[in-house]
């Protein structure tokens, strides 16, 4: 299956984006600069470090653009009491999307009903407040053999979405690793690619793949090629604050 520009709509695009806020250096007005970029196209999300969820909705408050962060972020091997303590301060300050880590050093170690206990216990509590979760496997760290345990005690654990890193391992997403989780999971079971996604043919290719959210921070650069292509003109290169690598 391929997808070109012609079977999607500007707003199919802009809402497949999670615009990411999440790298340690980025000031207050870094992260209410790019709250405000999301605004303008109209993403699904944005997701900030737990420090900036109130800022964050604040600023998107009266947008379609829900406030997404990050629980255990980003190496997953916080307690369990502290990813719930964590999620329920997100939900309080105004998050409705929840990112989180999984433990990873519990599924390498075959200790999967563990990890999976940790997912329940924050799906459970986001669920309660209407808020969905999507849970970070770090595939650099996995074999193909973890990632697929991991789909299936993701799925049994009850969260909505089975996403490939954080951006900050040593790889990214790949196109073997978002068919293996596409193939390991039920349809109900979204899949979001984060880490390299940073043009919209590369959008293109892995929404292709049966990927719905994309982590990324070149939101300017993807949509606004796509303006481009729909117009017919060549895409102006972006040089927008808020855009940086992820």
């Amino acid at each position: 299956m391929t997808l070109s520009i012609d079977d999607l709509t500007e707003k199919q695009i802009a809402k497949a984006i999670d615009h990411s806020l999440l790298r340690p250096e980025l000031d207050d007005a870094f992260v209410e600069d790019g709250c405000r970029l999301a605004a303008e196209y109209d993403v699904a999300s944005v997701c900030v470090p737990p420090v900036h969820v109130r800022r964050a909705k604040a600023i998107l408050d009266g947008t379609d653009v829900k406030v997404g962060t990050v629980v255990g972020f980003p190496h997953g091997y916080a307690t369990t009491a502290t990813k719930v303590d964590e999620t329920r301060q997100a939900l309080a300050d105004g998050a409705t999307e929840i990112d989180m880590v999984l433990q990873i050093g519990a599924l390498k170690s075959g200790r999967d009903a563990d990890a999976q206990a940790d997912i329940a216990a924050v799906v459970e509590v986001a669920h309660a407040n209407g808020a969905i979760v999507k849970v970070i496997f770090e595939n650099a760290y996995l074999t193909d053999d973890e990632k697929i345990r991991a789909c299936h005690l993701t799925e049994a654990a009850g969260a909505d979405f089975v996403k490939t890193s954080t951006g900050f391992a040593p790889g990214g997403a790949t196109h073997d690793d978002l068919r293996l989780m596409r193939a390991n999971t039920s349809s109900h079971v979204q899949v979001k690619a984060a880490g390299g996604v940073r043009t919209l043919d590369a959008l293109l290719d892995v929404m292709a793949l049966g990927v719905t959210r994309i982590g990324a921070t070149a939101t300017t650069t993807i949509i606004d090629d796509f303006r481009a292509r729909k117009a017919g003109r060549q895409p102006v290169p972006a040089a927008g604050a808020a855009e940086a690598g992820y």
